[in-house]
């Protein structure tokens, strides 16, 4: 994830969630990609060191284990930044003109006027190939991505297939996408949840923050007048918050809708209710870890070493399989 603030709900149920089951499941590596925050926010850049550490108070507050999963910041390992540089002379520049990856980003930079630049930087060019070293570096055979994002990762395999073929190894497993089940959550307005459209709920918010902004999310607009019967189907964005929250009041909530029991703002009452009872526990661990910065450093500087020492083998390999000299052994 890029450090570009404190996460929000949407980031929980849509990456997190699975994130933590994953990471039962596989030798998972987790990276703070601020290189990739650089990409599109190079002249305000000075926020990027501390959203690091928001990130990860919000990742281990969610229920990423340190003690399973490896958590690191991208520019700790340098490797990756060595890989990325030998994997872009492997690379046709148009697979990097035309990567959905790229486009996005892109779009995102045209979204946001305020830090739009006026032309694609280099690094923002380069931001495919940067992704794919992310993956290569540790051989990753698995990426949890939405199906929306299948064809970012596509682009990584066509640059492990290039790398093997051109140098006739079988070296570079081809990473294939581990599917999430990620719910779009709509922000506050009814607009796709963001931090830069500033309509998200934060994992870290108070209970209060928490009920003001639910109070305030679009529902139902064809109901008019309180006695009016609700449609949950059209309900824009606390119906499907529900779902995913508060499954077990889905059912009373979408009774008493429909038949006109609770109106809009009894019904975000409750739901308000239901978010910050959810995300309690979190923001409690997320308040204990901010009391305790030093722990949080360690935490990610053992991830560091650990994820720069595979990412060192790593580009050892490759660099005797290009018929590179070894520095380091010299």
């Amino acid at each position: 994830m890029r450090p570009t603030g404190r996460l929000h709900i949407g980031h929980y149920f849509g990456a997190l969630l699975n994130w933590v089951h994953f990471q039962s499941k596989y030798e998972s590596y987790y990276s703070i990609v601020d290189w990739h925050a650089l990409t599109t926010k190079c002249q305000s850049s000075r926020a990027i060191k501390a959203d690091i550490w928001e990130i990860a108070m919000d990742w281990l507050a969610c229920g990423i284990d340190p003690d399973i999963s490896t958590i690191y910041v991208q520019s700790a390992v340098p490797e990756i930044a060595e890989l990325h540089l030998l994997l872009s002379m492997l690379t046709p520049q148009n697979w990097v003109e035309r990567s959905p990856t790229l486009k996005d980003m892109v779009k995102m930079l045209a979204a946001n006027e305020s830090e739009a630049t006026e032309k694609v930087s280099y690094g923002l060019l380069g931001y495919p190939v940067l992704m794919t070293a992310d993956i290569l570096a540790f051989r990753g055979q698995l990426v949890p991505v939405g199906k929306d994002q299948e064809s970012h990762l596509e682009f990584a395999r066509d640059v492990a297939r290039r790398f093997n073929n051109v140098y006739g190894v079988d070296y570079f497993p081809e990473p294939k996408p581990e599917f999430t089940s990620t719910p779009l959550l709509k922000g506050v307005d009814g607009q796709k949840m963001g931090k830069s459209y500033n309509n998200d709920i934060k994992i870290a918010d108070t209970a209060d923050d928490t009920i003001k902004k639910v109070k305030s999310m679009v529902t139902d607009r064809t109901r008019i007048a309180r006695k009016d019967p609700g449609h949950t189907a059209i309900c824009e964005v606390p119906w499907p918050l529900y779902q995913v929250i508060a499954a077990d009041l889905a059912p009373m909530v979408k009774e008493s809708c429909e038949s006109a029991a609770i109106g809009c703002v009894q019904c975000k009452e409750q739901l308000g209710n239901a978010v910050n009872e959810f995300f309690g526990p979190m923001r409690e661990r997320r308040l204990k870890l901010a009391r305790d910065p030093d722990q949080v450093a360690k935490i990610v500087q053992h991830g560091n070493q650990k994820a720069r020492k595979v990412a060192r083998q790593t580009l050892s390999d490759v660099r005797e399989i290009m018929g590179m000299i070894s520095w380091a052994d010299n």
